[in-house]
Parts: C-alpha cells; structure tokens; sequence
C-alpha cells in the first residue's frame, strides 16, 4: 500500500549551527519520503538558502525551499498533540522519558487517527535544553552505545526518517477507531500549556503562593506534572479559569 508521509509529521531542528547538517537533514527527509521541515532560530540566518546547505542536500533541495524558519519554537509545535524531543541526556524534571520503540508505536497512533506530530532535534553542542523540553509531550533517546551515546544531527534524523518509515507503512492498514481519533484531536497542544502554566505562575505570585524572588522548584514540578497528564483542551480551559479566579484575588 501507497502512503504519502511527505506531510505526517514536522521535523523540528533547533537552533542548528551548521549549514551542512540542515542539508543533510533534507537529504534524509526526502530519502525517507518525509518532508515538513521546520528551522528554529539557526545560528546562520536563511540556512536554507546557504551554499554549503544546498550542496550536502545533494538533489533534495525542495525540501530545503519548502522548509519554513522562524524564531519561535511555539509556533512550531502548535496545533500537535504529540512533541518529542530528541534527547539522550537524563533530566530532574520534564516530560515523560521514552525509548526509539515505544515512540515509534505512539507516533503510528497519533498520525493515524488525525493528530499532527512534531519532532525536535536540538543544537549540536548541546542538544535540547529545558525550555526547549517544555514545550514537548515527552523525552526521547536512541537505543545507542552506552559509553558513546552521540550521533551526528544529521544521523539521528536519519535513523528516526528510517525506522518510522518502516513503522508508519507497517501501521496504515490498522484499523482505528473514531473514538481514538477523537480522543486524539482533543489533545491540547504543548504550546497551550506552556501558555497555561505562565498564567498559572502569575496566579500563584498573586495569591502569595510562589514567591517570584525565589521560586525554588515549583514551576519546573508543575511542568513535569502537566506534562505526564497529557491535558485535552478543555481542560485547559478550566485551569485557566483557576489561573483567572487567583489574578481576581490580587
């Protein structure tokens, strides 16, 4: 069976600093029959367009004229009710850690009851960082070596594109039902609570409950809980009118 997966999902990269590593990322999106490539904040501005981009993307240069760049993570990730964040790096808090496999099959099931999905893939220094995973439903790692867990951008990109390929045209026949297609859709996305949580934050400050000089731990524990309760819309919406009822109080 035929699947175009060209628009299934968006790859996320972040902040990336080298031109070579977007046009390879191209080149492996194309390869996979992937597309929907989303250029976060790049070190190198209008990377696409970048001689060295184009020459490593090596015939996939529509992916590369295609590819949308933005300085906002938030709007790249809005409207998706799953976020992962590629990672190998252990955090104290955030969201939900998950292994390649386990990811693979949520990402099958999302794509096929009509959710949208996005992937991140963070600098390549340093990877994602906090405030990046705060906008992710969940954590990610690649089943590597363990005494040398590092891969090149471009190479992890290519074994999630290879693997999901894989996964996804395994997955199309599947039957699914409306009901997971409505509990999907009904997912709030991780922007939204990011936005929830600020407006949680000015509520506690007004109520005397977070004292904003010295926070300690509270925000980032809110985060990891919202984050584990994979919040719907609605829901949302009720914790905002919580948020409204504190700022009342000031």
């Amino acid at each position: 069976m035929n699947i175009d997966l060209s628009k299934l999902l968006r790859w996320v990269l972040v902040e990336t600093s080298h031109p070579g590593n977007v046009g390879s990322a191209a080149r492996a999106l194309k390869t996979m029959g992937f597309g929907d490539l989303r250029l976060i904040n790049p070190k190198i501005k209008g990377v696409a367009a970048n001689t060295e981009a184009i020459a490593l993307a090596s015939g996939a240069a529509d992916i590369l004229e295609t590819s949308l760049e933005s300085d906002s993570l938030a709007s790249a990730v809005e409207g998706c009710s799953l976020v992962l964040g590629l990672t190998s790096r252990d955090r104290e808090f955030g969201p939900p850690a998950l292994d390649w496999e386990s990811a693979r099959s949520l990402i099958a099931d999302a794509t096929l009851s009509g959710g949208k999905v996005a992937l991140l893939f963070g600098p390549e220094r340093t990877g994602l960082d906090n405030d990046h995973l705060a906008l992710c439903t969940h954590r990610v790692w690649l089943d590597a070596n363990p005494a040398y867990p590092s891969l090149n951008l471009a190479q992890a990109l290519m074994v999630c594109a290879y693997t999901l390929r894989e996964t996804l045209i395994r997955n199309t026949a599947e039957p699914h039902s409306l009901a997971n297609r409505e509990e999907m859709a009904d997912f709030a996305d991780p922007a939204a609570v990011a936005a929830m949580l600020d407006h949680w934050r000015e509520g506690l400050e007004a109520i005397g409950y977070l004292d904003p000089a010295n926070p300690k731990k509270l925000i980032p524990r809110l985060q990891a809980l919202f984050a584990r309760s994979r919040l719907h819309k609605e829901e949302i919406d009720l914790l905002r009118g919580i948020a409204k009822q504190m700022l009342l109080r000031k």
